[in-house]
């Protein structure tokens, strides 16, 4: 059976796991689909606080093959998202019995073992049952639509306000297209001809280069008044200082995504327009409602590029995703498991 351990920074080793019994409430998932994310990539670098050995592998899919006990609302044979991420057990809200509000969640493959392996025996509430009409692909894209939504409730702006989306990527682009379903008009900026033409075909109407030109643009957008807000994606690697300059005084900027690259914010700038620095990492919470988001039709995954691979050497994905032109492409690379 499948099992891609990672032992040491660029070093996945595919090791059988040992079959665990299903306990009281838990259940046990056959996984179907991994997606290949930066996130992993940067923990295959060696960066991002993981501790060896590590199964690797943070969105995933997959169906039940079996149950023990009491598992509300899950069953056998039940399509499933595997949640990417687990109230800590540790901070003051786990330890009063109020996991919901978790400070600081664990996240798959780097705080507890990840899914790229072949079965995985969790507690029923770290699965999230699938709908018939959301595919087993767009679940995969199910914890940036949950980080969308955590970012439009986190910005709590009035219909109509512009936000600058720094960074037309995968999550950059599904976050746009959820500012917009909440009737926020967002401004995609990147350097990338073809992540604007896709912000461009999900209907992203304000989809700008980073370039001389942009801050003319922007006043242009904004009636000379410039942004509402900003959301900075972070494996998008433009200049973070686009964040602060592209809103005007007193107003909130995001930094949201997962991959846990460093930057560095200017702080001065952050200072002298007295502006709000806030920052969304994962989902946690939210992805039920990021699933009904998909069952609405929310966002258009249809304009990301799809590579399923049957065989594969994830050292060679992972290797390719940590490149820094590699990380900016809206391609979706999935390790299909189930064949």
């Amino acid at each position: 059976m499948d099992n891609w351990i990672l032992k040491n920074a660029a070093l996945l080793v595919n090791e059988p796991a040992k079959d665990r019994p299903v306990a009281e409430g838990e259940v046990k998932v056959k996984v179907s689909y991994v997606l290949a994310s930066n996130y992993d990539a940067v923990l295959y670098s060696g960066d991002g606080g993981v501790r060896y050995p590590k199964t690797i592998g943070r969105f995933a899919v997959g169906r039940v093959t079996e149950t023990c006990g009491e598992c509300y609302g899950v069953e056998k044979n039940m399509r499933v998202l595997l949640c990417p991420a687990r109230s800590c057990g540790n901070c003051l809200s786990c330890r009063t019995g109020k996991e919901e509000k978790c400070a600081s969640p664990a996240i798959a493959g780097r705080d507890f073992n990840g899914f790229l392996r072949d079965f995985v025996v969790c507690k029923s509430a770290d699965v999230a049952p699938l709908p018939d009409s959301v595919s087993d692909i767009d679940a995969l894209c199910a914890e940036s639509v949950a980080v969308a939504e955590k970012v439009c409730d986190r910005l709590k702006l009035p219909t109509g306000s512009r936000v600058a989306v720094i960074g037309g990527n995968f999550t950059g682009n599904i976050i746009a297209q959820v500012l917009q379903y909440h009737k926020l008009i967002p401004i995609v900026i990147d350097n990338n001809p073809a992540s604007l033409e896709k912000a461009r075909s999900c209907g992203i109407y304000y989809s700008y280069e980073a370039d001389e030109t942009l801050t003319e643009n922007i006043m242009e957008a904004t009636s000379g008044q410039l942004c509402d807000a900003a959301v900075y994606t972070t494996c998008s690697r433009l200049d973070p200082a686009l964040t602060i300059r592209t809103i005007s005084d007193g107003k909130l900027a995001v930094l949201a995504g997962f991959a846990p690259i460093n930057f560095n914010i200017p702080a001065r700038e952050l200072c002298d327009k007295d502006a709000t620095l806030s920052s969304v990492m994962n989902g946690y919470g939210y992805t039920d409602t990021a699933i009904n988001l998909l069952v609405h039709r929310a966002v258009d995954t249809s304009v990301f590029e799809k590579e399923i691979l049957t065989e594969f050497d994830p050292n060679a994905v992972y290797r390719s995703l940590a490149e820094s032109a590699s990380a900016k492409r809206n391609k979706m690379t999935i390790f299909k498991l189930i064949i």
